[in-house]
């Protein structure tokens, strides 16, 4: 049989098959109806990016927008719930406040501190070439003593947040001017960049996420005028910390898909996404937020493992030590208080208005501030200071200045606990490798650390770091088990100091693989966040990383470069520009997660859609 004779032969059986159909229907005969076919993930579809939202969660601030915004919406990140029973116990967040300020040995840590900011202040000169005369805080608090306010007006025209029609819960701006005699309370959800899990009244895993249902649902139906049963038809792009807990943001992930709704959701790294927003290919990323500051170098899209860091300091540590100050200096304020939630607002914004890294700005000074409270009048205030302005900022450089004690200082990352829902973890991965496999990689995550170790601190702490180092190298049939104990040891004593920023910018540098990349990264310090935003910060900063690097790198190093506003945009708005950019580029198509997807196989897909190893 010839093919033009097959191709009638089959013609024919399609047309039988299609009169028999039509008799069938004419007989009334009903048939099965097959459901159309839906792929799983449709990749190839067309994404308008004003139908994509972009997340950017943080310890004070909230960050959300469409992808084609300009500028996301910027809301306090806090939560005021209104009490479920009469007479329960009214509970509040810290602001300011944390664990380890008031132990015997916070006030002598403090004060050594201070001595050394006092002795870098003095050791580097005014750009005249004439070193700064000190101000002592004693000649600015004779003058402050005396100050009494001014009444500007017998009523400040501030409100409380009105909460007569009870509402379960308030969000944001108003959730921080709820009156403490109401019965609601206040939370922040986030704390230095995790989840807010604590043993306190709305402190479980369960709360927290409930918290951040209602503020981004709340602020995405007001502020964008999205109803929140519209949100089927948006993506969303979720911008999480560099080191991040895999239980926390599964949970943040599932709540965005199965409880709001979102279609389907890209989760980012927050320092890659601020090398997009700033259009760098490369750049060491110092992320100096609110509560933690985090260190990351980043080569063409790659977040650097071995380079990641998170200080739990920042700015509102400066703001906290500002207070201090001015209280040695007598603060003619004097009702200020750090558990008054309006007060720690007062102190931020005069943070941000006298705070300085400027070396040639020196003497005392008269600044003047006004106090605008619900309920009270509007008092403007006279206040003389002097080193105070420059002493708080730089106790980022010197963070015993700050009086914490026994708490966890730095962070690196870390190897997950695993998740029975994710069977072929790195748990899976490393139990079927060989031992000589296990040792090798192990080593290999471990060396950068014991480098770094045994050439700053080894002289001082760590005595033993190096002779731990050379056996490492030189026994390698050692069991992995006990080698990756001595790591543990090692990483556990490295965590508890505090690093300057300095400091820690070197650290995270000097993991780098390569001197190639090193040397990427020297040219390219890219500054973000809100917690720096300094007068002379750029000119301090570089001045510091160009007295303290490697000798060799001097040499190799071209142009030593500090990056705080890249493209003049505000550094606190970059990583959610990056997500935004994100939202834009054809890679992005194969990371999204689907809701379906997310229903069928849960947190399998991270592992195999997010953009960094998970």
């Amino acid at each position: 049989m010839t093919q033009a004779e097959k191709e009638q032969q089959d013609n024919g059986k399609e047309k039988e098959k299609e009169r028999e159909k039509d008799r069938e229907q004419q007989r009334g005969v009903k048939r099965p109806i097959a459901p159309p076919a839906i792929p799983d993930c449709p990749l190839q579809e067309q994404i308008q990016s004003n139908f994509i939202m972009v997340i950017h969660p943080g310890s004070r601030w909230l960050r959300i927008g469409r992808a084609t915004d300009t500028l996301p919406v910027t809301v306090p990140h806090v939560i005021a719930r209104r009490h479920k029973q009469s007479g329960q116990e009214r509970y509040e967040d810290a602001w300011l406040l944390r664990d380890g300020l008031n132990k015997p040995e916070s006030t002598e840590q403090r004060q050594n501190g201070l001595k050394m900011v006092d002795q870098a202040i003095w050791s580097r000169k005014m750009s005249n070439g004439v070193r700064r005369t000190p101000v002592s805080a004693e000649q600015a608090r004779v003058y402050n003593c005396q100050i009494r306010p001014a009444v500007l007006d017998s009523s400040s025209r501030v409100k409380w947040t009105n909460t007569s029609h009870q509402p379960p819960y308030v969000v944001g701006e108003e959730a921080l001017y709820v009156n403490p005699s109401d019965c609601y309370n206040v939370h922040w959800p986030i704390v230095r960049g995790q989840l807010n899990v604590h043993t306190g009244p709305g402190g479980s895993l369960t709360a927290v996420l409930a918290d951040l249902e209602n503020i981004w649902s709340h602020v995405i139906h007001k502020h964008l005028e999205i109803p929140r049963k519209d949100l089927k038809y948006y993506r969303c792009i979720l911008l999480v910390p560099d080191i991040y807990n895999r239980q926390h943001v599964k949970e943040v992930v599932n709540m965005l898909l199965l409880n709001m709704g979102f279609s389907a959701l890209i989760v980012h790294q927050e320092s890659v996404c601020a090398t997009f927003g700033s259009g760098l290919s490369s750049a060491c990323v110092v992320d100096v937020g609110d509560q933690k500051t985090s260190l990351c170098c980043v080569e063409d899209g790659v977040s650097h493992r071995n380079s990641r860091m998170c200080l739990a300091y920042s700015g509102a540590d400066v703001t906290r030590t500002l207070f201090w100050l001015l209280q040695r200096a007598g603060f003619p304020y004097r009702e200020c208080q750090l558990t008054n939630r309006l007060d720690c607002q007062l102190l931020q914004h005069l943070k941000e208005t006298f705070c300085h890294l400027h070396q040639d700005i020196s003497g005392l000074q008269d600044h003047e501030f006004q106090t605008r409270f619900p309920e009270a009048p509007s008092l403007l205030y006279q206040v003389r200071l002097g080193d105070e302005k420059l002493q708080a900022p730089m106790a980022l450089f010197y963070p015993s200045t700050f009086g914490i004690v026994g708490q966890k200082m730095t962070s690196l990352p870390y190897r997950s606990h695993g998740d029975s829902m994710d069977p072929h973890d790195e748990h899976y991965l490393l139990a079927t490798q060989s031992k000589q496999d296990q040792v090798n990689q192990s080593y290999m995550t471990f060396n950068p650390l014991v480098d770094y170790l045994t050439r700053t601190c080894g002289k001082m702490e760590h005595g033993s770091v190096h002779g731990e180092c050379l056996m490492v190298g030189g026994d390698m049939e050692d069991s992995a088990s006990s080698h990756l104990s001595r790591k543990t040891s090692i990483i556990s004593q490295f965590e508890s100091k505090a690093l300057g920023l300095d400091k820690a910018i070197l650290h995270s540098i000097d993991c780098c693989a390569s001197d190639e990349t090193k040397r990427k990264m020297y040219s390219s310090i890219l500054v973000v966040g809100g917690g720096l935003r300094f007068h002379g910060a750029q000119e301090f900063l570089l001045h510091r990383i160009i007295n303290k690097m490697p000798p060799s790198f001097r040499r190799l190093v071209d142009n030593v470069e500090v990056i705080t506003r890249p493209k003049d945009m505000d550094p606190q708005l970059i990583s959610w520009k990056g997500g935004a950019v994100l939202a834009c580029l054809d890679t992005t198509q194969e990371m999204w997660i689907h809701h379906r997807e997310w229903q069928r196989f849960g947190v399998r897909m991270l592992r195999e859609r997010a953009a960094f190893v998970w």
